[in-house]
């Protein structure tokens, strides 16, 4: 697939993993996607790990700061919705029930962001590009290809969205509690209500991966010290999935894709 040059704004544009162990996350990742590292020193105590697959930036990986684990937020992986200004996201993400957990900045000359959060309590960030646009690749196998929000409260949710990035939303015709998430006739990800047996979690956006091999990949994963939260299970008309964890405990899942869902 070539290169990706520029994800429209209000897609999602860039994955990123906020992790307890970079050093075993980059081995876990690497052994599982053959995801290179690129090291960035961003200052006397911070390291910005670029994440390349063939070639093409799919992703980055950070270490906690112990302020944020000192928070007890666990290891987790962040998205980004690429948006044409980031002052006035967040601007309209405060209008409209959300909170701005960082105000927006520039991030050197690569571009400006925000860290947000929705009405319903899942956080997500915005990234106006200059430099860098986000994943270069995706939907190969090793690379971002679909992006969900398991929430507290579908229908808050969909109303924030709807207002602040002109998301519409359809129900999956085969999956009642699943809610197809668009701009304009673009798929931008997915939406489902975190049901009993999910346990305490907070609302959270979460992101696939795409795969060969759904259950070699998941096996892998357990292998490198990773664990399988939800085994391989068809999706009708979509593909093959599973839920997966790395060894810090950070979740994502990975899809192998039916070629008739693309």
């Amino acid at each position: 697939m070539p290169k990706k040059e520029r994800h429209e704004p209000g897609t999602f544009c860039w994955a990123e993993l906020a992790t307890s162990d970079g050093n075993d996350a980059k081995r876990f990742y690497a052994g599982l996607f053959g995801w290179e590292a690129v090291d960035n020193p961003m200052g006397p105590d911070m390291v910005y790990t670029m994440l390349r697959l063939r070639g093409s930036e799919i992703g980055a990986l950070y270490k906690m700061q112990p302020e944020e684990a000192g928070r007890g937020i666990p290891p987790h992986w962040n998205c980004y919705v690429s948006v044409e200004s980031a002052d006035e996201t967040a601007r309209r993400v405060k209008e409209h029930g959300g909170m701005v957990h960082a105000e927006p900045f520039d991030v050197m000359e690569f571009g400006r962001m925000a860290v947000l959060q929705d009405s319903a309590g899942a956080a997500f960030g915005a990234w106006q590009p200059k430099q860098h646009v986000g994943a270069t690749l995706v939907d190969d196998p090793g690379a971002p290809c679909w992006y969900e929000n398991l929430t507290r409260d579908p229908a808050a949710a969909a109303a924030f969205y709807r207002n602040v990035f002109g998301w519409s939303t359809k129900q999956d015709p085969v999956k009642s509690d699943y809610t197809e998430l668009y701009l304009g006739k673009t798929a931008v990800g997915g939406m489902m209500p975190i049901s009993p047996e999910m346990g305490p979690m907070p609302s959270n956006w979460g992101v696939y991966f795409a795969v060969a091999d759904c259950a070699a990949s998941a096996e892998k994963a357990r292998s490198l010290g990773g664990k399988v939260h939800k085994p391989p299970a068809d999706i009708p008309d979509v593909g093959r999935f599973a839920v997966l964890a790395d060894p810090q405990g950070a979740s994502f899942s990975i899809i192998r894709l039916d070629p008739r869902a693309r």
